[in-house]
């Protein structure tokens, strides 16, 4: 059996889609498979599963939800035991060998692509990245999110996702494609409006496209966003290319030979100022620093 994350949750057996049962079977394998190949104990799912005001049977409940999907599992997968589910205490284990999770194949590729990046293979690292970012079919278990599930998991994996487009973003505007990036930069910030290093970007593609005011508007969205959330001010760095705009900064023209530098992705639900300069020769580069505790200046 393999596993789809990066969507609505889905399973497969020799292609053909497997229906993992109701809502707390369908919760309760989505959990399992965000910790898979670790052991889940059994309370820590009966609170992804309704909180910590748990019925007095959500015990009963979740062992009912794990038989099912033992059997489930126990009928379509291999016998070589790619896929097995097993209680070990104090919970249960859902063993996914690798290359049967897409979240796998996502990580798998981001790491080779951000690998190529850096050791100056452009093109290659690009097409992995791009790869990695071509397996998502929407919100991470969308169809469990859309019924009321929040998981902290879940904005770990967004995060993850949102570093690896901006990283694919940042690096086809080194390369002079910010006709071909723009309208994904446009969709991504709008779902992240409080993204500084987003916001960054497409300032960047929308003052090389000749659109120096729909660049000097998104950087008053971000504001706005960040001051409403978080009472915070943008950082400097996101107010220096602001300036830049303004000033028509030569720094913001292409580069015949761009730089790439990366920088440590930024981890779930932590809003990082993302440095987005020009390095020698206009290269966009980038450096970050956690805002969290930044205060809002008069």
């Amino acid at each position: 059996m393999r596993f789809n994350l990066l969507g609505p949750l889905e399973a497969f057996s020799h292609n053909d889609p497997v229906s993992l049962g109701g809502f707390n079977q369908r919760a309760t394998a989505g959990f399992l498979l965000l910790h898979a190949n670790e052991v889940v104990p059994t309370s820590k799912l009966m609170h992804a599963l309704w909180g910590y005001d748990t019925p007095a049977t959500s015990r009963k409940m979740v062992q009912n939800a794990v038989s099912g999907l033992r059997k489930i599992i126990d009928r379509h997968a291999e016998p070589a035991g790619a896929v097995t589910l097993t209680t070990t205490a104090p919970g249960y284990r859902l063993t996914v060998a690798d290359g049967n999770l897409d979240l796998w194949h996502f990580r798998r590729q981001a790491e080779a692509g951000r690998a190529e990046l850096a050791a100056g293979d452009k093109e290659s690292g690009l097409a992995k990245l791009r790869a990695a970012l071509q397996l998502g079919r929407g919100p991470v278990l969308s169809d469990l999110t859309e019924a009321g599930i929040s998981w902290p998991e879940l904005q770990a994996v967004a995060g993850l996702r949102m570093s690896v487009f901006e990283d694919y973003a940042q690096e086809t505007l080194n390369r002079g494609r910010h006709q071909e990036i723009l309208g994904e930069l446009e969709q991504m910030a709008a779902a992240e409006p409080t993204g500084e290093r987003m916001c960054g970007l497409l300032m960047v593609a929308l003052y090389r496209c000749g659109r120096q005011h729909d660049a000097l508007a998104a950087y008053q969205r971000t504001r706005a966003a960040l001051l409403d959330n978080f009472g915070l001010d943008p950082g400097h760095e996101l107010r220096a290319l602001e300036v830049a705009v303004l000033n028509h900064d030569p720094s913001l023209a292409l580069d015949a030979e761009p730089r790439w530098r990366r920088t440590i992705p930024r981890p779930a639900g932590v809003h990082r100022c993302e440095r987005i300069t020009a390095g020698r020769g206009g290269a966009l580069t980038r450096s970050s620093t956690a805002q969290l505790h930044r205060r809002r200046h008069p």
